[in-house]
């Protein structure tokens, strides 16, 4: 049945039957897969061409301009067909990495030509993330959002493992230009899917009439003040990647080259987070907590220390700390994802995960850079160990929030 505030378009098949959400989820893993190629290729080339400041402003770059657009990007994606959006901005995305891969192809990488490709696609992500971010609650029952979150994060870490895996070879082989190559053909993948198979069974209320975007935007926070359920979660997953974002960002690609061990380890510590998430994503199948929320806030006071143990000089203690992080995101991103999408009303659940990206991208590029310029005045342990730690603290509120902590998405959920 539908839940309140959707329209019933069509009746979804039992869960393990569902053979549209099942290639939907692994046409997706094939897409991160492409991002992880380019996310190493990125970070990789940055390192060498620039200081170590330099490249965790590079790879920042495209949360600053996603900062900026974003809430807008979730008021559109409440007025319109997400589905649309999702199409227009892979298929820019395509044409970005296309051109990156002509243009470095005919001369050498340099600074300006990778902030124009991350601050491009950061502008893309503004759009098509809160789009994407609305496709799980129109596509199967909110009853099914746990597995259906599960076996995505699943298949996504999947996807992410083969794509860290190749994706320091394939960098060190073919450079930037096969990196963006290989991952435009994923993008190109998407859209086909899209266009061609991916239909929602449940319709989300749409913003008519002339009513401005700036008005939706006021409206969303609006609804983050009267909701008070809504607005502790959404406050709670604002900044949560932080700590963990220039550890592996930045952190992986620098300790690999002070110590040697090339691109390849990078691609291969990449695939240990990968694939403890998507282990940790499959606990949550067999062994799911009671409340959700505060099961996967405690899994990110482990993941604290898993970020200060990355500082360890020794490839062993690394891949164990990248092991042990990926664990802990699996574990948590399920649990969270699907308390967000369960408790969100349907009408405001773009502007809600663009509020909650908000948090992220407006520290990020500062979060990146101040772990470059640590890493380039003091032992390179220092700055893992600060940011871990920082993230064991932050996790204290949540956890002493009576109001996450009561949230359980085997009681009863009604969204507005």
């Amino acid at each position: 049945m539908a839940t309140a505030g959707t329209v019933l378009l069509r009746t979804p098949p039992p869960f393990r039957r569902d053979v549209m959400v099942q290639a939907w989820l692994v046409v997706k893993a094939l897409s991160d897969a492409g991002d992880a190629v380019w996310t190493i290729a990125v970070a990789w080339t940055a390192v060498q061409i620039s200081s170590p400041a330099a490249a965790g402003l590079i790879v920042a770059a495209g949360t600053i301009p996603r900062a900026v657009i974003l809430l807008i990007g979730g008021a559109i994606a409440d007025r319109v067909d997400p589905s649309r959006m999702m199409l227009l901005f892979n298929g820019i995305r395509v044409i970005v990495l296309a051109a990156t891969a002509l243009w470095i192809l005919s001369t050498e990488p340099t600074v300006v030509v990778l902030l124009i490709a991350t601050i491009a696609f950061g502008i893309c992500d503004a759009f098509y993330e809160p789009a994407a971010g609305t496709i799980p609650r129109q596509l199967v029952r909110p009853a099914d959002l746990p597995t259906y979150s599960a076996l995505s994060q699943t298949t996504s870490r999947l996807g992410t493992m083969a794509g860290a895996a190749t994706g320091g070879f394939l960098v060190a082989g073919t450079g930037m230009p096969g990196s963006a190559t290989a991952d435009a053909v994923t993008f190109t993948v998407v859209i086909a899917f899209i266009a061609i198979w991916l239909r929602p069974r449940f319709a989300l209320p749409r913003r008519g009439g002339r009513v401005s975007v700036r008005h939706d935007v006021a409206s969303g926070f609006r609804h983050l003040a009267d909701d008070s359920a809504t607005r502790t979660l959404v406050l709670a997953l604002s900044g949560l990647n932080l700590a963990v974002g220039p550890a592996l960002a930045v952190g992986l690609a620098l300790q690999a080259t002070r110590q040697g061990w090339g691109a390849a380890a990078v691609g291969a510590f990449e695939a240990l987070v990968g694939g403890g998430a998507m282990i940790g994503a499959l606990l949550v199948v067999r062994r799911r907590p009671r409340h959700e929320a505060t099961g996967g806030f405690t899994a990110l006071v482990i993941q604290g220390a898993g970020i200060a143990l990355l500082g360890i000089g020794s490839p062993w203690t690394v891949g164990a700390a990248s092991l042990l992080i990926g664990l802990t995101a699996g574990y948590a991103s399920v649990l969270l994802g699907a308390t967000f999408a369960a408790t969100v009303a349907p009408a405001y659940l773009g502007r809600m995960s663009s509020i909650t990206r908000l948090g992220d991208d407006c520290l990020m590029p500062l979060a990146m850079a101040a772990f470059g310029a640590l890493a380039a005045v003091l032992p390179l342990w220092m700055p893992f160990a600060l940011y871990g730690g920082a993230l064991v603290l932050l996790m204290i509120f949540p956890l002493r929030d009576p109001r996450l902590r009561g949230i359980a998405l085997r009681s009863p959920v009604t969204p507005q």
